[in-house]
């Protein structure tokens, strides 16, 4: 049986937690996981399916937008993911966004982004934390609904930044208790879907598992 590749984006150096343990959910469930940093996109290699992980925040002027915050951008990694994103879109291959990479992938599909969510902030914590102790909200007719197995589960967070206006192609399917975008997909597509939260650090939950199990079989599919 083939085992499809799997790109893992990240940064140039760091992140090695993060990108350890999708490839080991990448692995447990057959796929082969291809590591790409800043500068791969010159010569990008063969893979099946993608997972564009969380990081630092997207550069805005890659949605017309003027800085609001403090920049904590990473240029490089921005032309890595913009240009592995856009590939697997235009060739169809299954793709997961956490994060970060939800957030690019929403901005290359023409949406754009909120960049400091503190002040939307009234039912849930501005804390930041890899343990799940927020309320996610899944829309039960969501491909999200069907892999999760329920319409409210358990989740982290670490970000600052969400999606704001929605790209072309893409419905949210889920959002947290003060309604803020969690979840995005394209109908349209085999497997396109990018979490806000970080499902890598909740591996210990069968269904967080599920969305890399997801996107390995995706990718199989393809043959």
């Amino acid at each position: 049986m083939k085992r499809p590749r799997i790109a893992i984006t990240g940064p140039r150096r760091g992140a090695f937690g993060p990108r350890f343990l999708v490839a080991r959910a990448i692995r447990y469930y057959g796929g082969v996981p291809i590591q790409l940093g800043p500068g791969d996109e010159r010569r990008l290699p063969r893979y099946d399916g993608v997972v564009v992980t969380g990081g630092h925040d997207i550069d805005p002027v890659l949605y017309a937008a003027e800085p609001e915050v403090k920049p904590r951008y990473d240029t490089a990694r921005d032309a890595l993911e913009t240009a592995v994103i856009d590939d697997a879109l235009h060739r169809g291959l299954p793709l997961l966004g956490i994060c970060r990479g939800a957030q690019l992938l929403n901005v290359r599909c023409g949406g754009n982004l909120f960049q400091d969510l503190r002040s939307r902030r009234k039912l849930t914590s501005h804390r930041r934390t890899i343990l799940p102790l927020k309320t996610l909200c899944v829309d039960a007719g969501s491909h999200l609904a069907r892999l999760l197995g329920a319409q409210h589960a358990r989740i982290n967070s670490l970000h600052n930044q969400a999606i704001n206006q929605l790209g072309e192609g893409l419905v949210v399917s889920a959002r947290d208790l003060d309604q803020i975008t969690q979840a995005v997909e394209a109908p349209g597509r085999r497997f396109v879907m990018g979490v806000q939260w970080h499902p890598e650090f909740l591996l210990f939950l069968p269904r967080q598992r599920r969305l890399f199990k997801a996107l390995v079989s995706a990718a199989r599919e393809l043959g």
